[in-house]
């Protein structure tokens, strides 16, 4: 005799609401759209260890942006409103920080000093066409790095009809219009750094609106491995630079340099606790073929840095940056 057997039931399937999955997702931008606005306005509170984490994202931190346009272009696909809503966040927070940097240069009134910064590059191939392209600039001062030979001679040859007046220690330059005094190197040595290695120098510009204090520097380099971000010389090299320019007799003060940094990478604190920077502009300068971040700096103590942009590529791998600075 054959059994019958009867064929077990399939439990069915809990069903499951329209647009449950669809609010998910949605919450799941949300609370995205938080934490990129919480690491853009509390960035100060990411620890710096391990590898510096901190610095590192301070390094690049208007290209979080990025991520606000990435989640909002999902938020779109999506048509979740509590996304849309929730990214208003991260783009006010983007917007207090970075946005006066959008808006166009003011007028200018009032004196002040037209500066060129330029890291020229060791290995820069056409020196002369370079201090054509900065004179062209039409500055009131030249800063610049990396000044080795054979080239330096090439820009002092170059540079000499237009700024009569220059100075050269170690490696880095200052070149005016203006009559300089009180040249002297400016020791940022990091003590792990052999002797030999100069790249600091203090001038005062006696300019038609009174004595201005400027300073030429340029950093230790720094490297982005698996290890995070090594900095420790180039922030050892701005505490120093930061000492000299707070025991400054001279009230204003103008530092121009490769700090290799940018001035919301706490590293650079010692400097920009006590100078302004740029109110107008990102001018990214390094790399010259694509920049991402602008490590080419012009600040100021007792004056203000107004617009500040980049000139086209020369021979380095960083980009001009020119800027006015309005004095008084």
């Amino acid at each position: 005799m054959v059994e019958r057997v009867e064929p077990r039931a399939v439990p069915a399937e809990t069903p499951v609401a329209p647009g449950v999955g669809d609010r998910r997702r949605g919450w799941v931008i949300a609370g995205s759209a938080v934490v990129v606005a919480g690491l853009l306005g509390f960035h100060r509170g990411v620890p710096n260890w391990p590898g510096r984490a901190g610095s590192l994202l301070e390094s690049f931190l208007p290209w979080v942006g990025v991520f606000v346009v990435v989640l909002l272009v999902v938020a779109l696909l999506r048509r979740s409103a509590v996304a849309l809503v929730a990214l208003l966040l991260p783009v006010g927070v983007w917007v207090h920080l970075f946005g006066g940097l959008l808006l166009p240069a003011s007028a200018g009134d009032g004196p002040g000093l037209v500066v060129v910064q330029h890291n020229v590059s060791d290995e820069n191939r056409d020196p002369a066409g370079t201090a054509r392209a900065l004179i062209a600039a039409g500055a009131d001062l030249v800063a610049l790095e990396e000044l080795v030979d054979p080239q330096l001679p090439v820009y002092e040859k170059a540079l000499a009809a237009d700024y009569p007046h220059h100075v050269v220690r170690g490696t880095v330059g200052l070149w005016s219009t203006y009559p300089l005094s009180g040249e002297r190197l400016v020791d940022i040595k990091p003590p792990s750094i052999a002797e030999g290695w100069s790249r600091g120098v203090r001038a005062v510009v006696h300019s038609p609106h009174g004595e201005v204090s400027a300073y030429v520097a340029h950093l230790p380099s720094v490297r982005v491995g698996a290890g995070g971000l090594a900095s420790d010389r180039r922030d050892e090299s701005a505490e120093l630079l930061g000492r000299a320019i707070a025991a400054e007799s001279v009230d204003t003060v103008i530092l121009l340099g490769d700090l290799n940094g940018a001035v919301e990478d706490r590293g650079l604190s010692p400097l920009t606790s006590q100078l302004n920077v740029a109110e107008r502009g990102f001018a990214f300068s390094f790399p010259a073929a694509f920049p991402l971040a602008r490590i080419d700096q012009v600040m100021a103590r007792s004056a203000t840095v107004g617009h500040i942009r980049t000139l086209p590529a020369t021979g380095s791998d960083h980009l001009p940056v020119v800027a006015r600075v309005a004095l008084g």
